[in-house]
């Protein structure tokens, strides 16, 4: 009986000491969470920015076609480190097999363009306590990621006039099988904040759109026949699928001197890689204006 009472005891004793050790935790926690809140807020502003793409026409990281784009974005500030941002930008890639350093995709000789239009939703990290109108915490870099939902329509030109891929089912999709030209995607990317007065803020960022989709150049899988593509399509269509002979008409020897099988769209060739979807990426300078209201004091 002597021995149940002192387990009894030490029980009561390790709850007691767990209850403690909790409600000192909730207790930090809480002074902690309290002291973060100060930063609480909302920011909105927009920016200015190049657009890049990466995917089956760009393999090789090239930086040489750069677009154009924009957006807007509304941030808002849980505390010191943490908020989330919600975007909308719109912005122009571009890619050329001609620009490729590889033999093959340069034989290959396909290029698109496309306006790209997205909305995310992020969650960011400060690196640094971030405080507006702070004079030594005015400024960190942080880190975000997130979810986002694009619009692309990939088009390629001919004779000078620029045409809508998708309809022409390039690599043997079925009227009415062709992608979808909105896919969702990962958000991600790293930037810098740095406070220019206690209302604005300049915002410089790289924001990559990792799609779900390999379709946004319009290329994916393998040549389909364009036999098959021209009953279905047309004739037209079917120059779409396999430009190397354009390639050819231009440089002959181009083929014999790089021990190249000619004309490179043989039904069942590789034409894309399936496996690695398309990216596209923002490099951009945007300003942010704070609507928040900074508790004293805020100098630290």
């Amino acid at each position: 009986m002597k021995k149940c009472n002192q387990i009894v005891s030490f029980h009561k004793n390790k709850s007691k000491t767990v209850v403690k050790k909790a409600l000192f935790f909730f207790i930090l926690l809480a002074s902690f969470t309290s002291g973060l809140m100060a930063q609480e807020g909302f920011e909105a502003g927009g920016w200015l920015a190049t657009a890049n793409y990466f995917g089956d026409l760009n393999t090789n990281m090239r930086l040489k076609r750069l677009g154009p784009a924009a957006g807007l974005g509304v941030r808002y500030n849980f505390n010191e480190r943490i908020c989330t941002k919600l975007s909308a930008n719109i912005g122009q890639v571009q890619a050329y097999d001609s620009d490729s350093p590889n033999l093959y995709e340069r034989a290959r000789n396909l290029h698109f363009r496309s306006i790209v239009a997205d909305a995310g939703l992020q969650l960011e990290f400060n690196f640094l306590p971030y405080i507006h109108g702070s004079k030594d915490q005015g400024w960190t870099p942080y880190l975000f990621a997130g979810l986002g939902v694009s619009y692309f329509n990939p088009k390629a030109e001919l004779n000078g006039q620029w045409y809508e891929l998708r309809t022409f089912g390039t690599e043997g999709q079925f009227k009415g099988e062709e992608y979808y030209t909105v896919s969702g995607g990962w958000v991600y990317g790293a930037g810098l904040k740095v406070d220019l007065s206690y209302e604005w803020s300049l915002n410089i960022d790289i924001s990559a759109r990792r799609l779900f989709t390999d379709y946004l150049d319009d290329v994916s899988t393998t040549y389909p026949d364009a036999g098959d593509v021209e009953d279905l399509r047309g004739e037209f269509a079917s120059q779409f699928i396999d430009r190397s002979p354009e390639l050819y008409k231009k440089d002959p020897s181009f083929f014999t001197r790089n021990n190249l099988e000619y004309p490179i769209g043989e039904q069942g060739r590789q034409r894309g890689n399936s496996r690695n979807n398309d990216t596209y990426v923002y490099f951009g300078v945007g300003l942010y204006y704070y609507f928040g209201n900074l508790k004293c004091p805020y100098e630290k």
